[in-house]
């Protein structure tokens, strides 16, 4: 009918409860008004991988935000046992024994990566037997690469990395300058043989 108003119902929680956005006022402070026109623009719910889980904090925070698990992989086997009683599945093991390819698509990637290599008690005790640290672990110091290929092959919107307050110090700052620069280079780069990333 003309002149009738009609309202539709909101689609997304967004559209319900639109954010404030700051705008500039004359006198140069900021205030917020409310944005109307947002739109909805990711996948709902979005999907995580929890890389060196552990017994799955990252998930519990993850998860309790409305983000669903769609991978997770720890190589001790004791922390498997826990994530198991915790979330009815097994983590898989050796990050390395599972093809790139196989990790199932997601929107973030979270990691905790090994922090033996560059506590400072893990590289006391390390030092002390004589056994290398930092990336020269060959057990553990090189897993951040194997984060590093995942972000590069499935190219997440998003990761959150964990690890210990040495990390930014371990080896007069290299370590850390090393994931600062392998990190940015993923992502302000597309991948290889690709034209765009998001």
């Amino acid at each position: 009918m003309p002149g009738k108003k009609t309202t539709r119902k909101p689609t997304t929680m967004k559209e319900a409860e639109p954010r404030p956005v700051p705008k500039q006022t004359k006198r140069g402070k900021t205030s917020a008004v409310l944005r109307e026109d947002t739109k909805e623009y990711r996948a709902n719910p979005l999907r995580f991988i929890d890389l060196f889980c552990g017994i799955g904090g990252f998930r519990i925070a993850f998860e309790k935000q409305g983000a669903k698990c769609v991978f997770s992989s720890d190589y001790d086997k004791f922390s498997q046992q826990s994530y198991e009683a915790n979330y009815g599945e097994k983590p898989h093991g050796d990050i390395h024994s599972v093809a790139i390819a196989d990790i199932p698509a997601h929107d973030i990637l979270c990691g905790g990566f090994p922090c033996q290599p560059f506590s400072i008690a893990g590289v006391s005790k390390k030092n002390s037997l004589g056994r290398a640290h930092g990336f020269d672990d060959v057990k553990q110091g090189n897993l951040f690469f194997a984060i590093a290929d995942i972000i590069d092959y499935h190219r997440p919107a998003a990761f959150v990395l964990e690890n210990v307050k040495n990390l930014q110090s371990h080896d007069k700052g290299n370590t850390f300058r090393g994931i600062y620069e392998t990190l940015t280079k993923l992502t302000a780069a597309p991948p290889s043989g690709f034209g765009s990333w998001r």
